[in-house]
């Protein structure tokens, strides 16, 4: 591949950019850490665009959308999601017609475009460009203060500032900015406009992942997050952009130490994320060019895909998960707390001995371990006499699909029958031709996701290798259009590894969730089971006052990433289908929306919404005591 992208660069106009080290921005820059997101810039802008690639690009993301599961939904999406409303077919076309300023402006439109579907399944990461991220010293939250509720930059910003890289800190001292004095004022505005608008305003242009509106509010301000055995604050998306492609934000605001407002302009530091570089040559080939991993193999006769099940898998990427800013606490609770050993599962007993906490920061985890750590932590609140069970999803980005239903199941009990929803994957003329090679191969190797012995029918009993669940296609209707679907179908994920019990653990009425409604895919699945089949009472915290927000707001059941998708068409045997799309020539992902999860849409029940505080913003203990003092009759 990188005697392909050699051959490319020779021939066309990168490489005199490339090899002209004269007033080269990457040099200027390289081997630093943090540098001024106008530098940032200018490294990432000196590479001309380059109309092979863009070809390229937008034949594997066109040929991808293909598969997507929602691509006509996208058309006229039902209240109160329009604002994701796009047609995809068009807009794809325009990216490739037009003509850009550099190839960064190219890669970051079909990036803009992806992200605006607000589907976290499904974006375009173009890997050689998102190697720098634009960090603000003032993170800013949503809390209610003598019952009003307002944006303040975050009040114990000078201590968890002090848990960062001294040299980000130390930045803005050499620049003479003093952000220590800005911890606790309150927000009048951003921008020029009215601090809760700005944050709609980056809610709708920049956050992406969530299709309700109000829950990508929620992600533009700081909150707690547990993502490997740690509590740590993410920065939120006012304070952490994806792109280092503004130097300031303007804030007028008021000082907890003054009456008098002020206008502020804040510096952005950018971090760099990407490989070594020391130039812009060599910027390019450890950033830019495809990797080994970047496409699929053709997995027939493969020793490491033979015998090895994938799990199919519902997660959100590339957000704060990957960040390599951490807003770490020593410590955030009083009480005893458990990190148990898959990293994704931390237990609480609260204080009044009754109510018991399962704080799950995440399913992308070791699947026996994950299992083992629930029943040794239920295990746990059981022995100990607990009653009452929080089930903390707060910032949980999903993971392992089985891991959500397992979940699911070990708490309501084996009684309920199966654990999942019904889902479907697209079944286009390309998905229907790898299928049908499949069968016709005899091809059952479980590394494949489109393999039919790797599903079940919704009596629950395993799909045969023979079995064409694409054809006849089912027609599924939806804005004027008719998207051929393959027959409803279930996970593989039963019998899970550790025994069920048959009753549920607790009273489900005595079961809560607490969340601050980003709660993605596998988390969502989770959530949506519970509330739906035992009306599993759920309390959001934080948002915007008035504004509405769902405790899910993702659709999609299971993400297939490039490579994946490449492999189950390399391993078809198709790679030369004219439907077929090439190879990245450069490091980039284009992820989608393979499978819909079908809901029941039973939305009778209500949601509790709580603002945050100063003491539970950032406190996950005193939340859970807030919680339990709420939410238990």
């Amino acid at each position: 591949m990188a005697a392909i992208l050699l051959g490319l660069i020779t021939a066309g106009p990168l490489l005199t950019a490339l090899a002209a080290p004269k007033g080269d921005p990457c040099t200027k820059i390289a081997g630093q850490t943090f540098v001024p997101p106008h530098d940032a810039l200018a490294c990432l802008k000196s590479f001309p665009f380059n109309k092979t690639l863009q070809d390229n690009v937008m034949d594997v993301v066109s040929g991808v959308f293909d598969f997507f599961a929602f691509e006509d939904w996208y058309f006229d999406p039902p209240a109160p999601f329009q604002d994701s409303r796009i047609a995809i077919p068009r807009r794809l076309a325009w990216i490739r017609h037009t003509h850009y300023a550099t190839d960064y402006d190219f890669n970051r439109a079909v990036f803009d475009f992806t992200n605006r579907l607000n589907d976290g399944h499904t974006l375009y990461i173009p890997n050689c460009y998102r190697t720098f991220r634009n960090f603000l010293p003032t993170p800013v939250v949503t809390l209610e203060e003598n019952g009003t509720q307002a944006v303040f930059v975050m009040p114990d910003l000078v201590q968890l500032m002090s848990s960062l890289d001294p040299d980000f800190t130390s930045y803005f001292d050499e620049i003479g900015f003093d952000w220590r004095r800005l911890a606790g004022a309150k927000v009048i505005d951003i921008e020029g406009l009215e601090a809760y608008d700005y944050a709609d305003k980056i809610a709708s242009m920049e956050t992406g992942t969530y299709l309700d509106h109000g829950v990508r509010v929620n992600s533009v301000f700081s909150s707690y997050i547990f993502p490997n055995s740690d509590f740590t604050q993410r920065f939120g998306d006012i304070a952490e952009r994806s792109f280092p492609d503004q130097n300031t934000l303007t804030m007028t605001l008021m000082p907890a130490d003054s009456k008098n407002p002020e206008t502020v302009k804040i510096p952005f530091l950018s971090a760099y994320v990407g490989g070594d570089f020391t130039d812009k040559a060599s910027f390019w080939e450890a950033n830019c060019v495809a990797r080994s991993d970047t496409n699929g193999v053709d997995a027939r006769g493969s020793k490491s895909f033979r015998g090895k099940r994938r799990q199919p898998k519902g997660v959100i990427t590339d957000r704060d998960l990957a960040s390599i800013m951490r807003l770490s606490r020593p410590s955030v609770t009083s009480v005893s707390t458990v990190s148990e050993g898959s990293g994704a599962i931390q237990s609480s007993i609260l204080p009044s001995n009754k109510t018991g906490v399962l704080f799950v920061g995440s399913f992308e985890a070791d699947v026996g371990q994950f299992q083992e750590d629930v029943k040794a932590t239920t295990d746990r609140f059981k022995e100990a006499g607990v009653t009452r069970l929080i089930v903390d999803l707060t910032n949980n980005g999903g993971g392992n699909l089985c891991l959500g239903q397992f979940l699911h199941q070990y708490l309501a009990g084996a009684k309920i029958g199966y654990p999942g929803v019904q889902t479907t994957s697209r079944a286009n003329p390309l998905a229907q031709k790898i299928l049908a090679a499949y069968i016709a191969q005899g091809h059952t190797n479980p590394a494949s996701f489109y393999a039919p012995d790797n599903w079940v029918f919704l009596n629950d009993t395993q799909m045969p290798p023979t079995f064409n669940y694409n054809n006849p296609s089912v027609p599924f209707p939806i804005n004027g259009r008719t998207d051929p679907q393959s027959i409803r179908f279930h996970d593989a994920c039963t019998p899970f590894d550790i025994p069920i019990p048959e009753e549920a653990l607790f009273d489900l009425k005595d079961v809560v969730i607490v969340t601050n409604a980003n709660c993605a895919s596998a988390c969502a699945l989770f959530s949506t089971i519970m509330f739906e089949r035992h009306q599993t009472k759920i309390a959001v915290f934080g948002g915007k006052p008035g504004l509405q927000m769902e405790y899910k707001g993702m659709g999609g059941h299971q993400v297939m990433e490039w490579s994946e998708l490449d492999t189950e068409i390399k391993t078809a045997g198709l790679k030369d289908d004219p439907l077929a799309p090439p190879d990245f020539l450069v490091n980039a992902n284009m992820r989608h929306s393979w499978r819909i999860g079908w809901s029941s849409l039973n939305e009778s029940y209500p949601i509790d919404r709580f603002p945050y505080t100063k003491d539970t913003y950032a406190n996950p203990q005193n939340l859970w005591l807030f919680a339990e003092s709420q939410l238990f009759s």
